[in-house]
């Protein structure tokens, strides 16, 4: 082969390589974009069923909250790569493939006004997706969620602070995110640093503040000012010391018993029977049960990983 043919395959080649990470770092660019999307302009996951259901979902007239054989999927990358010469090669061969993980599997539910209903399940079970789906931060892949109210309110600490900003620019900047805009945080201010127990501390960057510092300024931006007509806590019943822990759980039931229908996750069975009357027990990715709080809860206390107490369900690894 003359060495005009060799250069000519030479240049070919590279150009080919140079195609395959650019259509990389494009795909890659593009899920990037999409995903600073506000929702209404993202691409919306099937509404069907999810595959083997039968049952349908009564339609509630008192439902504030209903949900209908709702899945969610995320995807999962079967092949991993140690380089990119690697990514490269299974992309030019086509071997890249991609699986999907079943977070949520056919869920169904309702939920009526002034409901006091807790979700509870070991780590990873899905809880805390299903609370995202009721706020729309999440799409079913399959199945509705039907919220009837405009106003949802979710609850979950520590999320949007910066380390790098003070701590009353970090009340303004995690107010933003929950969906407060700067009037009601100027009006609600002062009741947030001293509810937080941080007076004196507002002007130090976050970085220098104790991790419980962090969690009280957290519970008190989240907290502040009057209860939405849905409101959903996750995890926020135990945060601080002791004595801030039975201040903030006080607040949580002013809150609870304020005419709002509340959906709460807590590992606390007792802090759930004392507040709920519904109880929703998931599992691996399953609805178990939902009913009365004190007969969930006490099917749940026995469950010791493996069999459901009572349905004598075999709960698959994931």
């Amino acid at each position: 082969m003359s060495k005009e043919w060799l250069s000519l395959g030479s240049v070919i080649l590279k150009y080919l390589v140079l195609a395959v990470i650019f259509s990389i770092v494009l795909e890659m660019l593009i899920r990037f974009v999409r995903g600073l999307l506000p929702e209404k302009y993202r691409k919306k996951g099937k509404q069907g069923r999810c595959a083997g259901t039968d049952s349908t979902a009564a339609q509630n007239p008192n439902a504030v909250i209903l949900a209908k054989h709702v899945c969610l999927d995320f995807d999962k990358s079967i092949d991993e790569y140690s380089s990119l010469k690697e990514l490269v090669i299974q992309k030019i061969k086509r071997k890249r493939e991609k699986g999907k993980f079943r977070a949520l599997d056919d869920i169904s539910f309702e939920i009526e006004k002034g409901d006091v209903v807790g979700i509870i399940g070991t780590n990873g079970a899905g809880k805390s997706t299903l609370l995202r789906i009721v706020s729309g931060a999440y799409t079913p892949t399959a199945g509705s969620m039907s919220v009837k109210s405009g106003e949802v309110q979710m609850l979950t600490l520590g999320t949007g602070f910066d380390a790098e900003l003070t701590g009353k620019e970090n009340v303004y900047l995690n107010g933003a995110i929950i969906g407060y805009d700067k009037a009601f945080i100027r009006e609600h201010y002062d009741e947030i640093v001293e509810f937080a127990e941080l007076e004196g501390f507002m002007d130090e960057k976050m970085k220098k503040y104790s991790s419980g510092m962090i969690s009280r300024l957290g519970f008190a931006v989240a907290t502040a000012g009057n209860a939405p007509e849905i409101l959903i806590l996750d995890e926020v019943l135990s945060v601080g010391d002791r004595l801030f822990a039975i201040k903030s759980l006080n607040k949580i039931t002013e809150l609870i018993h304020s005419g709002s229908t509340v959906i709460m996750v807590s590992h606390s069975t007792g802090t759930i029977r004392e507040n709920c009357n519904k109880v929703m027990w998931i599992e691996k990715g399953k609805l178990v049960v939902y009913g009365p709080a004190d007969e969930v809860c006490n099917l749940y206390e026995q469950y010791d990983g493996k069999t459901i107490p009572g349905h004598m369900l075999q709960v698959k690894e994931a």
